[in-house]
């Protein structure tokens, strides 16, 4: 629609007959010459039959659309108007929709999970439903999560509008509530079902009672694909082993594979100057130099991503992607960390991804790090001296607040004496290690000045628990998040969010060893955390893959 004319003077208001005019349709200029052409503006519709007499077509009052007239004589009823469009229903796909079951544990461990079977349909067995009961209670996650459950049933029930006129055969839409993307139903198990297992399961068992739900179910509607959904490892073993299909839940994977996960290095091609020195841009700025590339290398780069060319008999490049602009990139050559005289806080880098790592960790616009690797890569030491360095020596950051999810290994040893600090001391001992590697280093000042460093030190670093994060404004802090892999996606969340003003957040794991229950590498909150910050141009994300630890550690890593 073409644009009104604009005022002829500061501060006119247009007068509306102005839009009128322009939104108007002009009036008809030809008629209709014979009824079969109004065939095709009905799109494709049967041509009508031949008619007695030509249609009487009248012009139409100005200001209004212009519609063909038509004789009434003339307009057959298969043409009376014009056929609607088609949408998607589910009669258009190839069968019908699946039907999931879906296991409690699905719903303790993600509330929304109701809503991500996409145009299926999800059935809540009775069990199900009496197991969320009893775990409503309490202030852990999973009550919060069967709580925030409870909450979407009711929601979906209420929208039904009468009870008395609901029919539980029809099942609710889950769309009802907003969910946009969940084109299917939700169906409750409102009568009795009889099923056979066999003589060696109890009964009376939830999960027996549940794999009775899906035989049963696959009896009543053959014609459709029934298929139990759990996170039960063991649950969904002896449904296979009774022929029933089960799957886990996927919709909380990050990645399906962790080996696909962004590593935060990319190697370049060896003739990597040939393709792209020809149209290569390079200057130098603040002891750096700088390359502009255009050239097919530049679609598989991030923000933030470290590059690098080690070629025998020439000089390695380290570089980092600090800009990409359309079909061209920035790379900046990297700070020299391996070097005793840029040492941090007395520790140099030993290989190159401890190098990547350094400068990522004293970048003051880096906002969000990430830290990935096995047992002894130097993670924590390398977070430590660079925080230290920050705090102390170029004051860039107030204090350090370190925190870890207290998941044990093994069995738990029961109640901590003390207060926050004090509880939490036991599970900081990998900061404690690493603290007195970092005040060795101290020894022009004798054992009176190592121990004020020390006593200096532990004055800057706050141990906090993951329970009392909830509402928390961190403003000009370093916050170090130790064993994140142990973390939850929503945990995770919580966290990163807590940031103020001026706060850095450094997130250490390995996703070898996750504790929690029923997380894994692709459903862990770390790494939910790399590939939802990739590319951002204030987060990094390096994955170590040499230990300096020992050659005792290497070897056990390695070999165990």
């Amino acid at each position: 629609m073409p644009l009104p004319k604009p005022p002829a003077k500061r501060g006119t208001i247009l007068d509306p007959s102005a839009f009128d005019a322009q939104a108007a349709p002009k009036p008809a200029r030809r008629t209709l010459k014979a009824p079969a052409e109004e065939s095709v503006a009905l799109e494709l519709q049967p041509p009508p039959p031949p008619a007695a007499a030509p249609p009487v077509v009248r012009p139409a009052p100005a200001g209004l659309p212009v519609k063909a007239a038509v004789s009434p004589a003339a307009r057959p009823a298969s043409v009376a108007r014009p056929a609607p469009k088609a949408t998607r229903t589910r009669s258009a796909r190839t069968g019908p929709a699946k039907l999931f079951v879906l296991d409690t544990n699905v719903l303790m461990h993600d509330p929304m999970s109701l809503f991500r079977f996409e145009e299926h349909d999800v059935y809540l067995p009775m069990i199900t439903l009496e197991e969320l009961d009893g775990h409503k209670k309490g202030m852990s996650e999973v009550s919060r999560n069967v709580r925030q459950v409870s909450r979407e049933l009711d929601a979906l029930a209420a929208s039904q509008g009468d009870s008395s006129k609901f029919d539980p055969a029809a099942g609710i839409p889950l769309a009802r509530t907003g969910h946009k993307d969940a084109g299917g139903k939700l169906f409750f198990q409102t009568t009795f079902v009889d099923f056979k297992l066999p003589d060696g399961l109890p009964q009376g068992k939830a999960d027996n009672q549940i794999l009775g739900v899906v035989q049963a179910l696959r009896g009543q509607q053959p014609e459709r694909e029934i298929v139990l959904v759990s996170k039960d490892i063991n649950m969904r073993i002896k449904a296979r082993a009774l022929g029933l299909p089960a799957e886990d839940y996927f919709n909380d994977k990050t990645l399906e594979d962790g080996d696909l996960l962004y590593t935060g290095v990319l190697a370049l091609p060896a003739d990597f100057w040939e393709r792209h020195g020809k149209t290569m841009e390079s200057w130098q700025q603040g002891g750096s130099t700088f390359y502009r590339i255009s050239g097919p290398l530049v679609p598989s780069l991030m923000i933030n991503q470290f590059v690098y060319l080690e070629s025998p008999g020439n000089a390695p490049l380290y570089a980092r992607v600090t800009e990409i602009t359309g079909k061209s990139a920035v790379l900046k050559t990297l700070k020299d960390y391996t070097h005793a005289k840029n040492g941090v806080w007395g520790v140099a880098a030993r290989n190159r991804e401890q190098n990547f790592a350094l400068n990522l960790l004293m970048d003051p616009d880096c906002d969000f790090i990430t830290l990935t690797g096995t047992a002894g890569t130097g993670k924590t030491l390398m977070t430590l001296a660079a925080a230290l360095s920050q705090v102390l020596d170029e004051r860039r950051y107030t204090e350090i607040i370190v925190t870890r999810v207290t998941v044990p290994v093994g069995e738990g040893i029961g109640f901590l004496p003390g207060n926050e600090e004090e509880k939490m001391s036991p599970w900081m001992g990998a900061l404690d290690d690493n603290l007195e590697v970092l005040a060795r280093g101290e020894t022009a000042a004798g054992e009176w000045g190592r121990a004020a460093t020390n006593d200096l030190v532990r004055s800057k670093i706050k141990i906090k628990s993951l329970n009392f994060m909830r509402g928390r404004t961190f403003l000009n802090k370093i916050v170090i998040i130790d064993e994140a892999q142990n973390l939850t996606p929503k945990q995770m969340k919580t966290l990163i969010t807590r940031a103020g003003p001026g706060t850095k957040i450094i997130c250490l794991g390995n996703l070898a060893q996750i504790d929690t229950p029923y997380l894994t590498e692709g459903s862990s909150g770390l790494t939910f955390a790399v590939d939802r910050f990739k590319g951002w141009p204030h987060a990094g994300h390096i994955t170590l893959a040499r230990g300096e630890r020992s050659r005792l550690a290497d070897f056990a890593s390695e070999v165990l």
